[in-house]
């Protein structure tokens, strides 16, 4: 595979990565570690998940071990122990290492070709390459993104792709209250 190939795919994968950092921009550490929903949902819990899922997949699996021990992953870790900051983590922390692990992600697709061997021991088919996990984590990394978009919307109202690109309709607050309306009266007609 090319490396234009290999960069269009890291392109993609940042776009998603920075999308997801970015709805913690501006938010408070109180709010970014409510749990939002039946199963505890929470902005904070989602980066520290990705974070988390990037440094096995761009470190173990692909032969470059992030350097950091990560307790929350380990066999024996609480149930969900990765999807929440514990009173220990503080929003800067874990923010700090995401930052640490992308950078360890980035020097590893610097190094390795698309087409480099990696091995997921959680797979069934566990021989694979590095393109496949990128092509993996751009899924991975988008999933979350939209969780975290519908959370911070939930939170503050807050929605949007990016700073300054809310890749919404631009419309004011009395047409977003008529349109949810709208959804609203719709959704009631198709009850049974």
């Amino acid at each position: 595979m090319s490396e234009e190939a290999k960069e269009t795919l890291v392109r993609y994968l940042h776009a998603q990565q920075d999308a997801l950092r970015w709805k913690l921009e501006g938010v408070s550490e109180r709010d970014a570690r409510m749990p939002m929903t039946p199963t505890g949902t929470n902005l904070l819990g989602l980066v520290k998940h990705v974070a988390s899922v990037a440094s096995e997949y761009f470190g173990h699996c692909i032969g470059r071990p992030f350097p950091e021990h990560l307790a929350w992953t380990d066999e024996d870790a609480e149930d969900n122990a990765d999807m929440w900051a514990g009173p220990d983590e503080s929003l800067e922390s874990v923010l700090g290492l995401w930052d640490r692990v992308w950078a360890h992600a980035d020097a590893g697709f610097a190094e390795l070709p698309l087409n480099a061997p990696a091995h997921v021991p959680w797979w069934q088919q566990g021989d694979t390459t590095l393109h496949r996990l990128i092509v993996h984590m751009i899924a991975e990394v988008g999933r979350h993104a939209g969780h975290a978009d519908i959370v911070r919307e939930a939170i503050d109202g807050a929605a949007g792709l990016r700073d300054g690109v809310s890749n919404l309709p631009e419309q004011d607050a009395e047409w977003w209250a008529a349109y949810v309306e709208r959804l609203r009266a719709t959704a009631e007609a198709a009850s049974d």
